[in-house]
């Protein structure tokens, strides 16, 4: 699970800048030596463009108490982060006793992210400012089978989206796209992409690459849905959280001391290779490509497990647990034993990571009572049990947290260009 810049130089994510009252020093320098006026100016102005933007309208003082920076090199950075278009007056402050202070605020039009979400099924967008305001959301099913095919789906669904919000799609700063997968830097290619025919081919990467420039970056849709979740989320109050996604495939999301954790190989959160199940009804090449788990746990597994208990008809995984819940005795015992393998996956993670919550996501995650017949499974074996929540968010999530990684990748794009960093 990895950030997959265009130039296939693996990437850790948005940098968090200097921590709020720290100012910019010499010593920061990356290569060690002194660092000279100008390099020192443009430190300095990314501090306070980073405080701006993670506090909201701030003053001159309250930018020089923060920083540790004199209040003239604070104007003065404030002039130049003016004329780079990257802040704007917001008003004054009222109703504080002394002279009203000038609030200065992020420009929301200095730049643009655009946030795609390549689904098994569906395909979703938005285009979001650097204030975080959603300008235009949009989605479609996906009809075309072929890489090339949803390639260009995709292009179609971005340059729709940029339309309607009246912005030319160069003007872009940076897009993210979630897809199923992990970079593999070996092949310059995404790897362990399940049900995506194709997609695991150079040719997938290439071809996103050509249509969408050099500032892209691709994120595995799962940890997408936890930064999500992390930003807009039950994630906001917990410092380490899981973000389980079980539907028609396997996934998590780990966070870990507020940060994403994407493992040496980008493969930290593939649960769905966790050889929890007895997989021997399951095709071998299958279970290589999507993992043990996966197979029978998902939805395609809650099926066939359904069948194998005598329902007939038209079976999915969503009528299943209908049945379930109207007190069907064999469809209520393959929920059980959804409950129970989710919560063995589980369990791993907690003796591993320990973190303080997990969050259930996806159609089967989400389902009513699944949450309470997970934790219900762990309470026996798990060496501490977290609290077990059910995601808030929607089928957007993908796309959201496309853009709260966008965000700060886009503000790393803006401060090397207009700053000179």
């Amino acid at each position: 699970m990895t950030v997959v810049p265009a130039d296939a130089a693996t990437a850790s994510g948005p940098a968090a800048g200097h921590a709020a009252g720290q100012a910019a020093a010499p010593s920061a320098v990356p290569n060690g030596q002194a660092a000279r006026p100008p390099l020192i100016r443009a430190m300095n102005e990314q501090l306070l463009l980073e405080h701006i933007r993670l506090s909201g309208p701030c003053s001159r003082a309250d930018l020089a108490r923060v920083s540790g920076l004199s209040k003239p090199t604070v104007s003065l950075a404030l002039a130049n982060l003016e004329r780079a278009a990257l802040v704007r007056e917001a008003g004054q402050r009222t109703g504080v006793p002394g002279r009203s202070a000038l609030l200065y605020e992020i420009r929301p039009d200095a730049g643009f992210v655009l946030g795609l979400d390549i689904g098994h099924q569906f395909l979703r967008g938005a285009l979001a400012d650097l204030s975080g305001e959603i300008r235009v959301r949009s989605s479609r099913k996906a009809a075309a089978s072929s890489v090339p095919g949803r390639v260009a789906e995709l292009v179609r669904l971005a340059d729709d989206i940029c339309a309607e919000a009246g912005i030319p799609r160069s003007r872009v700063t940076q897009t993210v796209i979630g897809s199923p997968g992990v970079y593999d830097p070996r092949r310059d290619a995404m790897a362990l992409t399940g049900g995506m025919p194709g997609w695991n081919r150079p040719a997938a990467l290439a071809g996103l690459r050509e249509a969408f420039g050099p500032a892209l970056a691709v994120e595995n849709d799962v940890d997408a849905e936890a930064l999500a979740e992390r930003a807009h989320g039950y994630g906001q109050e917990a410092d380490s959280f899981a973000f389980v996604h079980v539907g028609t495939g396997i996934g998590m999301g780990l966070v870990i001391g507020g940060k994403l954790h994407r493992g040496a190989h980008g493969v930290a959160g593939e649960i769905a290779f966790l050889p929890l199940a007895d997989d021997h009804e399951v095709d071998r090449g299958e279970v290589r490509r999507r993992g043990v788990l996966e197979m029978v746990a998902a939805a395609s597994g809650v099926v066939r497990a359904a069948r194998r208990a005598g329902l007939r008809g038209p079976v999915s995984a969503r009528r299943v647990f209908e049945a379930a819940a109207r007190g069907d005795a064999r469809a209520s015992a393959v929920v059980a034993e959804e409950a129970r393998l989710v919560a063995a996956a589980i369990c791993c993670v907690i003796a591993v990571a320990d973190p303080e919550l997990i969050v259930l996501g996806g159609g089967i995650g989400q389902a009513p009572g699944f949450a309470e017949a997970v934790t219900n499974c762990l309470r026996p074996v798990a060496p501490a049990l977290p609290e077990v929540k059910v995601s808030a968010l929607g089928t957007d999530a993908v796309v959201d947290g496309c853009l709260a990684e966008g965000a700060g990748l886009a503000w790393l794009q803006l401060t090397k260009t207009s700053l000179g960093a």
